[in-house]
């Protein structure tokens, strides 16, 4: 069937059948369909909606484009989490030792940050030698040593979605539920899983920003993945305020030492709570925990004993890093950068923190990417010193901003500044850090 063919049917409001969607999705992959027809389509798709028949062909395309990775001579149940992303959202450095620790191997494929959220492969990188880029044989054999591995997505894993998340970036097709549906489970269900848990952040910051939208998603992502024969729940997750205390590349893996030395301050509770409800929803739905109290328990032991900070130095060895940051994390930021006081203007209550102001703040003096070919400074950072909640008084620090110059200060100083909302208002509590559970 002609390209032109397909994309009248869906311009119509027609259903596409499976002949339809492989014949695009083939299309895509040896680019006998033109970035405008592809684009053409996946506009239609926006408009007129796929239905639930259509999302799990459509996925199943994306899926079978490329390679699904067997891993059946790890003698483990498989498990791997997935994040939606946000500004501060670090818990898989946490999650994968942890898990790990826990008798379940995670194969974590992961990205790159791209706007204002981060990605864990920059994150990773900003750990002395650490190689992100594992070869099939060399990621399978790290997962039989250390029981996980974290590399970055191969040319053979999914390729359909790499070329159709440019064109979606591009014509603003982005936020349309069936097709990022497509495009998670297709790179998740290629890791040859038992067990999937997502993160689907909802608030201000957050992909999506209204807690029914997140709902909907959350539901969208456990319904293929179970339909995929893939144990799957998701929670939906906080994104009203950075999630925990740093935010920047360096400085969040700085927070998961920290965190898995038992070094946790009030500010980096978030980030080790949300690490631990994740955590012990894979060993639930791993099967090595009866109940999802037993797994808590599981997960908090091998937190607190150390057991989990063993496998990330462990991990880090085997690709490549220096294992020494985990006994001297400090060490991390070098004496390159200084940091300068983001100090309150007001006297109150901190109600609102915008995230993204936080984030594309760290992108202005380096620490992120405006566009996928831009390198990153992962020495750049933010440590906050409040949250919703907090009471502060003027000229008190809200935070402290981790740069290369004072020119740079003075460039994103201010602006941080206003992402602090300060109000004379009672106090107020903080924000659920988990709203929903999904497929329980």
């Amino acid at each position: 069937m002609r390209p032109q063919q397909i994309i009248v049917k869906k311009r119509d409001g027609g259903v596409l059948s499976a002949d339809d969607i492989d014949a695009f999705i083939n299309g895509v992959c040896d680019s006998s369909w033109a970035d405008y027809q592809i684009s053409a389509l996946l506009m239609a798709m926006f408009i007129n909606g796929l239905n639930a028949q259509e999302q799990g062909l459509l996925t199943h395309a994306m899926l079978h484009s490329g390679e699904i990775l067997d891993l059946s001579d790890i003698d483990a149940p498989k498990a791997d989490k997935h994040s939606t992303g946000g500004v501060g959202d670090k818990t898989s450095l946490i999650i994968a030792p942890l898990v790990a620790s826990c008798g379940v191997a995670v194969p974590m494929i992961s990205g790159r940050g791209l706007g204002h959220t981060g990605g864990t492969l920059d994150k990773l990188e900003s750990i002395p030698g650490y190689d992100v880029n594992l070869p099939i044989d060399r990621f399978r054999s790290i997962i039989g040593k250390c029981g996980f591995a974290m590399t970055g997505q191969t040319a053979d894993i999914a390729p359909a979605d790499k070329k159709l998340y440019a064109l979606r970036d591009a014509t603003a097709t982005v936020p349309y539920i069936p097709l990022i549906v497509g495009s998670i489970m297709s790179k998740k269900l290629a890791e040859g899983l038992d067990a999937l848990v997502l993160d689907v952040k909802t608030g201000s910051v957050a992909f999506m920003k209204s807690l029914d939208d997140a709902k909907r998603l959350a539901e969208a992502l456990v319904q293929t993945g179970v339909e995929f024969g893939v144990r799957t729940q998701a929670i939906v997750s906080d994104m009203s305020q950075p999630l925990g205390k740093f935010a920047g590349n360096v400085c969040e893996v700085y927070e998961c030492i920290l965190i898995l030395r038992g070094e946790a301050d009030e500010h980096m509770e978030p980030t080790r709570e949300l690490a631990i409800e994740l955590s012990a929803r894979m060993l639930l739905l791993s099967g090595v925990a009866a109940t999802i109290e037993e797994a808590r328990k599981t997960v908090e032991t091998k937190l607190t004993d150390g057991s989990a900070l063993e496998r990330f130095k462990s991990n880090i060895e085997l690709q490549g890093g220096d294992p020494a940051v985990c006994d001297r994390p400090e060490t991390l930021f070098g004496d390159e950068l200084a940091e300068y006081n983001v100090d309150s203007t007001s006297d109150g209550i901190v109600v609102e923190i915008d995230a993204f102001k936080i984030g594309s703040s760290l992108v202005d003096i380096g620490g992120g990417r405006t566009k996928a070919e831009d390198t990153v400074d992962p020495l750049v950072g933010f440590r906050s010193s409040v949250h919703i909640g907090s009471p502060i008084k003027r000229g008190e620090p809200l935070g402290f901003v981790r740069c290369r110059s004072d020119a740079q200060a003075r460039s994103v100083c201010e602006k941080l500044q206003t992402a602090f909302i300060v109000s004379n208002s009672s106090p107020i509590k903080r924000p659920l850090l988990v709203h929903a559970v999904i497929g329980e």
